[in-house]
Formats: structure tokens, sequence, C-alpha cells
């Protein structure tokens, strides 16, 4: 009796391979059934990621030390990655290699506080800098290591104490500020340029080889502590003022754009690097400010999380993060769409921060603080640096998608937001919180018992906002 039996068959040569080069064809089935437990392995994985991403958080990266006073002036190279300039209370000026963590050179650019440090963006190898000595001074950026430089290339002697230093964007001209803020055109500055505007206390536009402004902008008697250009518009630029406003001005005209006037003085302002139209403001009232500087009545968003005045702020070159840092000893890291931070760094040692920077490459920040030490930290707290093998890459792109996706689960979302921080400045938090929530309660209690059209709520974007427009 003959047994029929089928056997199967299967040729090795259709799925398995002589050498890793060779290519072949993987069976799969299309129409596989949907997996029950994939949500559950998702979420679990998705756990995992996020816990290690905590574990191996280790932001601090060094610190520079070398300074006699506080820092309060980062300046990065705008094409060079590694060159950092770093300006103290003491008058000195350093330049520094971040990828070798060693100083170039040491200036003594001024006998008192440096006030505004700016690199030349066209040529790159000149930088300004102004002091409460009432000089502005042009300096060559070294090229080796240990060259001494005592003399600059080109000094001015200003009527009046400039208060900040800051490059135009395709321009010749340069701004100053004693009386003002001066355009000037010395030594070509500026970005894509050699122009450069300093602030003080009025605002005049000045052209190479003229003894006297040919632009002037009355703001009054304040002191103008602060101005910045626009990165992307060349012509425009923006500052801050003792009288607690900050103003809009475009050089091409005879008076500012202009002005709202917050309920406490703005430091230091940021502009986007990709809008030419926002930009975010370091207040005194523990808060930064993002604005449309077109529609001034209202700031875009409100973002909190620091506990005393911030200092300085700083955008990411990708445009969707800055830095900032405030009195309360920390460096915070905001998403310009968020109203809370996602990072916050600190140290033992670290006092009042005064100036922070975000590198070019978009990896560090920097920051600057009292107690003489620039120190640099990962902007991605939790990353592995140095060269990663293929399977790392696709490995570590898939947790952070699995940790995007789950973010908003409550317990992932716990452990993503928790971190270690100061006791005084915990409880500072608290405190906060609180006085925030008992705000809420009577703006609500108020609305429930007025009379109809009596009582007239006010969004928080607006609430800081004491006027705006021109006078």
């Amino acid at each position: 009796m003959k047994i029929k039996a089928k056997v199967i068959s299967r040729n090795q040569d259709d799925y398995v391979r002589e050498t890793k080069y060779d290519l072949f064809k993987a069976p799969k089935n299309y129409n596989a059934p949907k997996d029950s437990f994939q949500p559950a392995v998702e979420y679990s994985r998705a756990m995992n990621a996020t816990k290690l991403s905590r574990v191996f958080a280790k932001p601090f990266m060094a610190a520079l030390d070398g300074h006699n006073e506080g820092v309060h002036i980062l300046t990065l190279h705008p094409t060079c990655l590694s060159t950092l300039l770093s300006g103290a209370r003491d008058g000195q000026v350093k330049v520094w290699n971040m990828a070798t963590k060693k100083c170039y050179t040491t200036l003594q650019a001024h006998n008192g506080v440096v006030t505004g440090v700016s690199i030349d963006n066209q040529e790159s190898g000149m930088f300004v800098t102004v002091g409460s000595d009432a000089q502005l001074k042009h300096w060559k950026i070294p090229d080796q290591y240990g060259k001494v430089i005592t003399e600059p290339e080109h000094s001015i002697a200003l009527s009046d104490v400039p208060h900040g230093v800051s490059h135009i964007m395709n321009s010749t001209d340069f701004v100053t500020c004693g009386e003002g803020i001066h355009v000037w055109k010395v030594m070509r500055h500026i970005m894509n340029s050699t122009d450069f505007v300093t602030c003080g206390e009025g605002i005049h536009v000045w052209k190479v080889m003229r003894d006297s402004p040919i632009r002037t902008y009355n703001l009054g008697v304040n002191t103008i502590h602060s101005v910045k250009c626009n990165p992307i518009e060349s012509s425009v630029m923006a500052g801050c003022s003792s009288d607690r406003s900050i103003f809009v001005l475009d050089n091409r005209q005879k008076a500012p754009l202009s002005k709202v006037v917050l309920a406490l003085r703005t430091n230091t302002i940021a502009w986007h690097p990709l809008e030419s139209y926002t930009f975010t403001a370091a207040n005194d009232d523990y808060n930064l400010y993002t604005f449309d500087m077109r529609y001034l009545s209202s700031a875009r968003n409100v973002h909190f999380d620091h506990i005393a005045a911030v200092t300085d702020v700083d955008y990411s070159p990708t445009g969707q993060e800055f830095v900032s840092g405030s009195f309360d000893r920390a460096v915070r890291i905001f998403p310009v769409e968020s109203a809370r931070s996602r990072e916050v760094y600190h140290a033992p040692r670290m006092q009042n921060v005064l100036s922070v920077k975000w590198s070019l490459d978009s990896k560090y920040v920097m920051c600057g603080s009292e107690e003489m030490n620039i120190r640099i930290w990962k902007a991605d707290a939790s990353e592995k640096l140095g060269t990663l093998l293929p399977r790392e890459k696709a490995a570590m792109a898939y947790n952070k998608r699995l940790r995007e996706t789950y973010q908003h689960h409550p317990e992932i979302r716990r452990i993503e937001r928790h971190r270690q921080v100061p006791k005084y400045m915990y409880n500072a938090k608290k405190e906060h919180a609180t006085i925030r929530q008992s705000q809420k309660r009577k703006q609500e209690n108020r609305r429930k018992h007025a009379k109809e059209g009596e009582f007239e709520d006010v969004a928080v974007r607006e609430k800081s906002i004491i006027k705006h427009g021109m006078d």
C-alpha cells in the first residue's frame, strides 16, 4: 500500500544569506491579525524609556573658571562653534575655546564694568566692547593660544556711559548710546556686515567718519539698559528702558514704531531667530513674556516657574526653545509655546545667574554667574554624546517617539516632570502656586457676585501690561 505524504520544502537560498551584504526576501503576512497586547507593550516600553531618561540625566559638562568678578556677559562667535567671549565686572574680557575648555587670551578691556560685548558677524575677526569708563573699543580675535593683546585696534571716547552693544544685520552703520543709541560705521560691523549697536539714554544713528549723528531718537530721560538688533530685519531693533518700557525701532523712520510698558522692569530681550516679529522679554516679576511686535497690547505667551527676577534670555538656533537665567540661582529651558519650563539646572555653589547663551549647534547652554564661573550644560540632559551606532540611533529615536506618544499619561508625565531642586526653590514654588490659586479664587468670586457688566476680567497675558502704543 502506497502512502502519499506532503512535505514542506524550503530553499535556503531564499532566506539565508551567505554574507552580511547579501539581500534576501523576508516572508511577511500582510493580513496578520492586530496584536491586542500592542498598546500595553508600548506603554511599558514608554514607561521604561521615561525612567531611563531620568536615570541617565547628567546635564553638567564643564565649568570655565578664571574670572575675578561675576560674569554678566556671554557672546558666541557667529561662525566658530567653539569660541565664546565673556565679560566680567572687573573690566576683563576672556576668549574661550569650549572644546578644549581653555582660555585663548585675557584682555583688560576697560577700567570699569564691561557693559557690552559683540562680535562682527560679517568678517568674524573683530569684536567690540563698551564699558562704564565711557569707551568703545575694537579688538581683534586672537588666532592662537596665549597671544597677549594689550591695545585695541581702535578706540572711541564717548560722552556718556554706554549700557550695551549689539550688531545690526546687513548694514555698515552702527549704533552707540550715551545720550541715546548711536549707529556707527566703524571698521564694518553687524550681522553679515560690521555694524553694531550700543545703548544708553537716547538713540543716535551715525555714519562713519562723521562727528555728529545723522538721526536721533528721543525716548525721554530714562536710561536704555539693553538693546538687541533683529537677526532677520536689518533695520529693526528693540530695547528696554528704565521706565519699565520695551520699545521697537526702525532706523529708517524718525520715531519709534511702538512701545509697551509692563508692571515691572524688563532686563533684556531676545529675538526669535526664525520669526522676525517675535521676541521674548526677561522681567523682574519672575516671568518671561513672548511678544509679537505687531500686537503689543497682549503677550503671546507668559512663561512661569522662576522664583526671582529673570536676568537674561536666549533662543536656541532652531527657534523651538529658549533658555533663561535668574536670581533664583537656576537656569531653565522653556519650549516656546509652553508656559512651564521643561528643564531646570542648578549647582550647589552656583549663585545668581547673570547671563545665558545657547550654542549654535543647539546642543549646549552656557551660563555665567556671580561666583565667577561659566558653566556648560547639555540642552538635552539625558542625551548620549559621541559617536552612535545605527542601532543606538534607531533605539533612541524609537524611545523618544514612545515618550512623545504617551507624554500625557499621568504616571509618565509625573516621572518626566519630576526634578530634584534645592529646598528654598521647592518652598518658594509652592508658595507662588498658593498665591496664584488664591488670586484665581478671588477672581472667580468677584465674577460670581458682581452685577452684570460690572466686573471686567483681565487675561493673564494682559495683566502685566500697563499701557502700549506711543504717547
